[in-house]
């Protein structure tokens, strides 16, 4: 028995020792009822400025009292309100809104109290005295005026604390939002990164494998050339031939072009002039130029083109624009190549412009994709891999590649820093 005392007790204490303020208002609310009773009760006994003495001590002590139980109240009921949506101040107003509303209501409901104790005591006083005094009346109109005032002054303050506590954690909220965000993305990246090195690695294995037979195919059918044919035998190894080593420069620039995207190549950068490169690629070319039916039109900066670069894979860019030149170009048209200095950077530009011999209905992006080709018909040769490797290459030099489209003219521009990559 004593234990049980014992712990009520201890609950009473902690009870009182969480709840002390909420008890003290309930009290000075008490208190303020009390007194507007004893105000309404005796109103005749007492005069004007006894009752405005009671009128302001009941305000005082019930508006402290309910202002507090208010806000207590308040915040109770919002203590753990989160924005359903997106729209988080509006949403926070409309529950202000109604919780105005609400003491908007109240207020009028005590108002009219008021106002009929005022009607009520002013009708009947001939039963009570020929003297009467409407002090009382008045201060319980203006009691439910102050108390109105005193409930959206605290409503107010409460909207402005929550308001900024609430943008507070709307904020980490967002934060959060935005790290789950970021986190998210970074496994896709990583994902599709993922899917892109093996789709590399495949590439790259395959291109591997098929090298070694193909390599095999083609010296068996150089030794096959060498033997005593019919003509209808030799006409048909040599279609077999062509198509073998178009098959292998097939292959080998696929390897090329998962061996740049993946990165893993050997740069060996030197010093070379860009001029004599184009140079050299015309001569080496010379046969396929001419074969072509298109006048090449050399437009080459008389500035130093000197650059600091590998030698080999500017070689393979330029060789695959002019290539890509002459697969697709109409007949009897002229192709500019024209090398300058941007005046406005330190770079170095080559600059291929050809008119295409079909339709260009495609963007820049997709040109340069994998095994994509411009000529949908498929009226020239080409598979689809040459401004891809152009594209892997520049970068991987520390380049730019863009593409421009005009009606019928294609415009191949690369543009390289003077000094692309540092020479070790």
């Amino acid at each position: 028995m004593a234990t049980k005392w014992k712990n009520i007790i201890e609950i009473g204490k902690r009870f009182l020792k969480q709840q002390w303020q909420v008890l003290v208002s309930v009290m000075l609310a008490g208190c303020g009822i009390f007194v507007f009773y004893i105000l309404i009760a005796y109103r005749t006994y007492y005069p004007t400025e006894k009752i405005l003495y009671f009128g302001i001590l009941g305000n005082i002590l019930l508006g402290s009292g309910t202002a507090y139980l208010l806000e207590k109240g308040l915040n109770r009921k919002y203590q753990n309100w989160i924005p359903k949506g997106d729209a988080y101040y509006q949403e926070w107003r409309a529950e202000m809104k109604k919780m105005e509303h609400l003491l908007q209501v109240i207020g009028i409901l005590a108002f009219a109290a008021a106002g009929i104790f005022f009607v009520l005591q002013s009708k009947f006083r001939e039963y009570w005295s020929w003297y009467y005094n409407y002090a009382a009346g008045y201060v319980m109109l203006f009691t439910a005026l102050i108390q109105y005032m005193v409930w959206q002054f605290v409503r107010r303050r409460f909207d402005e604390k929550r308001r900024e506590m609430l943008m507070g954690k709307l904020e980490e909220i967002n934060q959060k939002r935005i790290a789950e965000a970021l986190e998210s993305e970074k496994k896709s990246l990583a994902k599709v990164s993922r899917s892109d090195q093996l789709r590399i690695d495949l590439i790259t294995n395959v291109s591997h494998d098929l090298k070694t037979p193909l390599t095999s195919m083609v010296g068996y059918i150089e030794l096959i050339k060498k033997e005593e044919l019919s003509d209808l035998v030799r006409d048909y190894v040599d279609v077999l031939s062509e198509r073998a080593e178009k098959l292998k420069e097939m292959i080998n620039s696929l390897f090329s072009l998962a061996k740049a995207s993946s990165g893993n190549i050997e740069l060996h950068p030197e010093k070379f002039e860009l001029n004599r490169l184009v140079e050299q690629i015309f001569a080496d070319m010379h046969d396929h130029v001419k074969e072509s039916e298109l006048q090449f039109v050399k437009q080459l900066t008389e500035e130093n083109t000197e650059i600091i670069s590998d030698n080999m894979y500017f070689y393979r860019i330029c060789q695959n624009l002019i290539e890509n030149a002459l697969k697709y170009s109409a007949k009897h048209t002229r192709v500019f190549v024209k090398t300058y200095q941007k005046e406005s950077s330190n770079h170095l530009c080559l600059e291929i412009t050809n008119t295409a011999g079909y339709p260009m209905d495609f963007t820049k992006e997709e040109i340069i994709e994998r095994f994509f080709r411009g000529d949908k018909q498929r009226s020239s040769e080409g598979n689809g891999l040459g401004l891809a490797i152009v594209s892997t290459y520049v970068k991987a030099l520390g380049g730019e590649f863009d593409i421009k489209i005009d009606c019928d003219q294609f415009k191949a521009c690369v543009e390289m820093p003077l000094s692309a990559i540092t020479i070790t």
